[in-house]
């Protein structure tokens, strides 16, 4: 079983993507997370993020191990992410990555949940299940702000809501696979959700899906 979870920042689409791997036994890739780790290597190496040949071989040297560390969460990074997915060149070093990792699941999983933002428009167009995650733009800059704050990150709420929506128009209008819900996605709000109310919905989904394709989960 495949499941493709996409969405703009801070809907929630990560904790549900986490929460239906644990529950169904499948295995989880952020796919954000590569972005990201492109973006801190482009850091670290003094790169240029706007250069599509200098992003480009940054991505195709990642591994999983890049996947890791506190420094993915950084906003500079988030905001570096954002700015490289725009490229071909990136987006194609990475698209085998995540198709693998559908394909062939790490540690035996029998399936994979990948979230991300053209999972299942563009990376796995034939998932089994595919879901958009939405909320409004000013209840996600308030779950962001409150997640800045846990982290002892100093933020303003004004400039976080603006940082959002800023990404948001980028994202729904770049011309390489830009982020819009499928035609065949569950499509779920999360506005007037917590994270409970959102995993119950998306987990009955996927319940009447699989039971309607005459799958047991």
């Amino acid at each position: 079983m495949v499941i493709a979870i996409d969405g703009p920042a801070a809907a929630g689409k990560g904790t549900l993507a986490r929460r239906l791997a644990e529950q169904f036994g499948l295995a989880h890739l952020d796919t954000g997370l590569l972005y990201r780790a492109t973006a801190v290597r482009l850091l670290l190496d003094g790169g240029d993020p706007n250069s599509e040949l200098t992003a480009s071989a940054a991505a195709r040297s990642l591994s999983t191990n890049d996947l890791r560390g506190p420094e993915l969460l950084d906003e500079q990074v988030a905001r570096l992410a954002s700015v490289v997915a725009v490229h071909d060149g990136v987006r194609a070093a990475l698209l085998d990555f995540q198709r693998s990792f559908a394909a062939s699941p790490p540690n035996g999983a029998r399936g994979a949940v990948l979230d991300g933002r053209d999972i299942g428009s563009v990376i796995l167009p034939d998932a089994d299940i595919k879901i958009f995650v939405t909320a409004s733009s000013e209840v996600r800059a308030e779950r962001r702000y409150q997640e800045l704050r846990a982290r002892g990150v100093h933020s303003i709420k004004s400039l976080v809501l603006k940082k959002i929506q800023e990404r948001d128009e980028r994202d729904r209008h770049r011309e390489v696979a830009p982020m819009v819900p499928v035609e065949d996605a569950f499509l779920l709000d999360t506005t007037n959700m917590d994270a409970d109310a959102a995993f119950e919905a998306a987990y009955e989904f996927v319940m009447l899906r699989q039971t309607s394709n005459g799958r047991n989960v």
